[in-house]
């Protein structure tokens, strides 16, 4: 079976980009860490701001809502990275073909997000 970091992995190659996993595998907790909290891959491309992509199969929006309320993913944007959701699901017309939904992050995400919890103060 094809992992979905796999998967991101020969999409960004496909168009271009130069991936690597930046994930690790924390032996003494025994979890999977990513970098900043929230990337598994982080791919390179000349004349591109660099990408950081944290990859999943399911729960896209939890994923969404955590990247947004890290202020190390709002610095990462600051310093002039790029960051997007990969989620791989199958298709509804052929079951055996993965598909991904590509969500970018911006720092007008993370500004909303923001404003909206001073609100509910």
């Amino acid at each position: 079976m094809v992992s979905p970091t796999s998967r991101s992995i020969k999409l960004l190659k496909d168009d271009g980009w130069l991936p690597a996993v930046v994930e690790r595998w924390n032996p003494h907790a025994r979890i999977r860490q990513d970098l900043f909290g929230f990337a598994d891959i982080l791919a390179i491309q000349p004349g591109k701001e660099p990408l950081l992509v944290q990859v999943t199969s399911t729960g896209w929006a939890s994923r969404i809502k955590k990247i947004v309320a890290l202020p190390l993913a709002a610095t990462a944007l600051s310093a002039g990275f790029r960051i997007e959701v990969h989620g791989w699901r199958k298709l509804k017309s052929n079951k055996n073909r993965m598909t991904p939904i590509i969500v970018p992050i911006l720092l007008a995400d993370m500004e909303a997000q923001c404003h909206f919890a001073q609100s509910e103060q």
